[in-house]
C-alpha cells in the first residue's frame, strides 16, 4: 500500500501549478458585507496533461489551495504533436469567448496572452499560436481552451476510429493519395 502512495506523491511532484486569477468576492448580508476570495488555478504536467480548477475561501490561501486540489481531480490529457506543439488547428466558444488554436512551426512560441498562456505552459506545448475573440473573461477562456482540448484527435485515434493505419492518415492529411496504385484513374 505505501507503494501505490509513493506514486501519487512523486506523480504530484511533477506537477506544475500556475495562478491565473484571484478575485474578492462578497456576499451582502443582514449584517453588512461578508467578504471573500475567489482563485483559478491550472495544474499540468508538461507533458500532455493539464486541468484548471476554482476555489473560494475566506483567505486567499485557502481559496488557492481548493482550486489547486479541484485542479488535480480534473486533469485531461491532450495528444501531442511531437511533444511540443498541437496536431491540427480547432476553434471552440463558451459563453462570449472564441478562440481558434492553431498547431505553429518549431520556434514560434506560446502567442497566447493571460489565462492560456498558463494553460499552455502547464500542457508542455512550446510552439501554438491562439487567436481569442469576444470576452478576455479568464474563466470563460480556459474552458473555451478545455472545449478544443475535446475536439483535439491524434492520428492514431483517427486511425483506429476508421480501421486504417497512421500512415494512410498522415498521407491523407498532407494531401497525397494514400494509395496511388490503386486510385481507379486507369487512363
Amino acid at each position: 500500500m505505501a507503494r501505490f502512495d509513493d506514486k501519487n506523491l512523486q506523480a504530484e511532484s511533477n506537477l506544475v501549478d500556475k495562478l491565473v486569477s484571484i478575485n474578492r468576492v462578497s456576499k451582502t448580508v443582514k449584517g453588512g458585507r461578508n467578504m471573500s476570495f475567489s482563485a483559478l488555478v491550472v495544474v499540468g504536467d508538461k507533458a500532455g496533461k493539464v486541468g484548471f480548477g476554482k476555489g473560494k475561501a475566506l483567505e486567499v490561501q485557502s481559496a488557492v489551495q481548493k482550486a489547486t486540489k479541484a485542479a488535480k481531480a480534473k486533469m485531461v490529457r491532450v495528444p501531442l504533436k511531437e511533444g511540443r506543439t498541437l496536431h491540427h488547428d480547432v476553434a471552440a466558444k463558451y459563453g462570449a469567448s472564441k478562440l481558434v488554436v492553431r498547431s505553429a512551426v518549431p520556434g514560434t512560441g506560446i502567442i497566447a496572452g493571460g489565462a492560456l498562456r498558463a494553460v499552455f505552459e502547464c500542457l508542455g506545448v512550446q510552439d501554438v499560436v491562439v487567436k481569442s475573440q469576444g470576452s478576455n473573461n479568464p474563466n470563460n477562456m480556459i474552458r473555451a481552451a478545455f472545449l478544443a482540448f475535446a475536439k483535439m484527435n491524434s492520428p492514431k485515434t483517427v486511425a483506429a476510429r476508421r480501421g486504417k493505419t497512421v500512415a494512410e492518415i498522415i498521407a491523407g492529411r498532407d494531401g497525397k493519395k494514400a494509395d496511388s496504385a490503386d486510385n481507379g484513374d486507369n487512363k
